[in-house]
């Protein structure tokens, strides 16, 4: 008798289904057995998911290095897995895992992953949020003077990238200058290896992410140990939000240890910072390859006042005021989502879109894929934010992740997207420099190859 499956939508406990021969299919899977190429067609190809879907069906099967791994697209296969989310566990591949450590949130489950969520997540909650405000405002204003005052053209990639690190660091955290360059150098570089192949080989992109890891969790015990001294003794902190971690209990209701803290914030740093700065070079890429989508944007932003009336930060660039941004931010995360897709483990037999999924497999929710696939009359290639004002858009938007582990730092992450969108593309005008390779490379997230060399000057 086959193994009973969790019928989707169904609540835990309520009603078991064996499956039905007539309705249910077996998984189709690749032919890969060792997972070697597949791996490395997995980590280089931005087309790996979306070829194998139109061979297999919205539900396939393969092996990566060794791992039995089930990938899937579509509303209606994500839908299901959400609906079964506790027949499921969080996984990440060794790199990740490794890296991240394992007292992280992102390698626990359950109450223990709860507890820990529940303490980090305090650092984007609205009322943080609206702390961290002014200081990402001035932020935007700094970087718009730091473009003027650059020898054109300007690499604005690493600019970005910067900007997004201060606003983490600096402003949430409330590091110093040097300590934030210090920290910088060391996580570019930790982060280069967060999804390469995890052999310790000397001067490997995971030998050396390996090794800024280290010097990662020092310095971010010292800034902790700083801020609990500052508590200790009544002395409010000049900058950042780590006084909101304090009292943050574990799920036996003790307080969280300084090596397990110093872990979460290794792993908040990632969650506010990589994502927006991917989401930040596809956003001003996209407006630049398509300037009558420019042009169309600033007819709205021309209406909104910069910088922001204080206290209003939070709502003043939102869907209801900034309805195109709002189009044009999620047509940029469809077709570039800053997370190429997100992982789970079966801890029993389930069901998705029909077909039997065992226990004990990883689940692979590909974003990417998903983000193109809808109805064939809506032509999902294209670069089109209109589709979003009206509800046109068949495909799923999950650009950061979904269900309870969605990436902690999306309201950060749309927060600065927004601010700096408006701050900057009201204030500067960017020109392409020509002759330049705009494609984007994808690991650990997506940025232009060529680091979108642009010649700003003022509107």
């Amino acid at each position: 008798m086959p193994a009973a499956i969790r019928q989707p939508g169904v609540p835990p406990g309520e009603a078991w289904l064996s499956p039905d021969p007539a309705v249910l299919r077996p998984l189709p899977t690749t032919p890969a057995v060792s997972g070697v190429l597949e791996t490395l067609s997995f980590l280089r190809d931005p087309d790996f998911a979306r070829s194998r879907f139109e061979r297999y069906g919205d539900v396939y099967g393969t092996t990566l290095l060794g791992q039995r791994t089930v990938f899937i697209r579509g509303q209606r296969a994500i839908n299901d897995l959400f609906a079964q989310g506790d027949a499921l566990e969080g996984w990440w591949p060794e790199s990740v895992r490794k890296l991240l450590g394992p007292l992280s949130l992102a390698n626990r489950n359950g109450a223990d992953h709860k507890a820990r969520r529940r303490v980090v997540g305090q650092l984007f909650a609205a009322a943080a949020l609206k702390r961290y405000s002014p200081a990402i405002v001035e932020l935007v204003d700094d970087l718009n003077r730091e473009l003027l005052a650059e020898p054109a053209p300007v690499a604005l990639v690493p600019k970005l990238r910067r900007f997004a690190f201060s606003v983490i660091a600096s402003t949430v955290l409330g590091l110093d200058g040097v300590d934030r360059e210090v920290l910088f150098d060391d996580f570019e570089t930790w982060c280069r290896g967060l999804f390469s192949l995890p052999f310790a080989l000397p001067g490997s992109p995971y030998a050396r992410a390996l090794q800024a890891r280290q010097g990662l969790l020092r310095r971010l015990g010292a800034v902790l140990e700083k801020a609990q001294g500052a508590a200790a003794a009544g002395v409010p902190l000049a900058a950042g939000g780590l006084d909101l971690l304090s009292g943050g209990l574990d799920e036996a209701g003790l307080p969280l240890e300084d090596d397990d803290v110093a872990e979460q914030l290794l792993l908040l740093l990632f969650a506010g910072y990589e994502t927006t700065a991917s989401s930040l070079s596809c956003l001003l890429l996209s407006l630049l390859q398509n300037p009558s989508d420019l042009v169309w944007l600033q007819q709205e932003l021309d209406g909104l006042a910069w910088p922001p009336a204080q206290g209003e930060e939070l709502t003043a660039y939102d869907a209801s005021r900034a309805p195109r941004l709002d189009a044009v931010l999620k047509e940029v995360m469809r077709l570039a989502p800053p997370v190429g897709g997100f992982f789970r483990r079966t801890r029993e037999p389930i069901v998705l879109a029909d077909v039997q999924i065992p226990a004990d497999l990883v689940v692979q929710v590909s974003i990417t894929a998903s983000h193109r696939y809808g109805s064939k009359e809506e032509d999902l290639e294209a670069f089109r934010p209109q589709r979003h004002l009206g509800g046109e858009s068949t495909a799923a938007l999950l650009p950061f992740g979904g269900g309870e582990r969605v990436c902690l730092g999306k309201a950060l992450a749309e927060l600065e997207i927004r601010l700096l969108a408006v701050g900057l593309l009201k204030q500067l005008t960017l020109v392409l420099e020509p002759d330049q390779d705009m494609t984007l490379k994808v690991i650990p997230s997506p940025s232009p190859q060529d680091g979108l060399l642009v010649r700003p000057c003022l509107r």
